[in-house]
């Protein structure tokens, strides 16, 4: 085997200027999704067949298709049918934005419905609006329910971030085959780039866990 690690060296600092924009894609399009699911899921619960429908249709066409096939379809036309020529990382952040938001849907709406009913119907008897409910009686204690799934949402998003490197988005995985491409050799660059992933994955969930802990401490 004809390994030499020390040939990327002086390209560590190239491979790590990716880490920055692999955590704001991925951060930004948690944030979105997560907003873009809560909708979808109370549609879903909203009993206006309308809104059911569309959230159903929507997340069976998004959690039917490729990843990778909605992310060609963003980037390469949009312009087409727009005119806007849409930069990669925004076509990125926007096609995992629509996916997670599909998946996590189903995951909030089952954390929504496990909280007892009698929470709602306290918090109707007393008068409070439906959305406040939601806000501060429903959501917290639903949270509780799903954070490890959402966890696992984000992780998933973390490691499908390589993905935004097909159309030209310079972050970890991308860094790592331009390194390579230039010094002849990929097994090295691409290892360090796993390493990088592995490493960022860990941290994520170890910061999950101790929010998880705090959550419960508070119950």
């Amino acid at each position: 085997m004809n390994l030499d690690f020390a040939r990327i060296f002086e390209d560590i600092p190239f491979i790590l200027n990716g880490v920055p924009l692999t955590l704001l894609f991925t951060l930004l399009s948690v944030f979105f999704g997560l907003i873009w699911a809560t909708i979808l899921a109370l549609f879903k619960i909203s009993g206006i067949k309308l809104a059911y429908w569309f959230s159903v249709v929507y997340t069976s066409i998004f959690r039917g298709t490729p990843l990778l096939l909605q992310l060609s379809l963003v980037y390469f036309a949009t312009p087409q049918l727009t005119g806007y020529n849409i930069t990669p990382l925004q076509a990125g952040v926007l096609t995992f934005t629509l996916n997670s938001g599909a998946y996590m849907s189903e995951t909030i709406r089952g954390g929504i419905q496990a909280v007892d009913k009698g929470q709602r119907e306290a918090a109707m008897t007393l008068g409070i609006p439906y959305w406040l409910m939601m806000w501060d009686v429903i959501m917290p204690q639903a949270l509780k329910t799903i954070l490890p799934a959402l966890v696992n949402e984000t992780i998933a998003l973390l490691k499908d971030s390589s993905l935004v490197s097909t159309v030209g988005v310079v972050e970890i995985l991308r860094s790592a085959q331009i390194v390579g491409s230039n010094k002849y050799i990929y097994f090295e660059p691409l290892l360090f780039a796993g390493l990088i992933y592995y490493i960022l994955v860990m941290a994520l969930t170890f910061a999950a866990s101790i929010l998880e802990r705090r959550l419960r401490k508070s119950e």
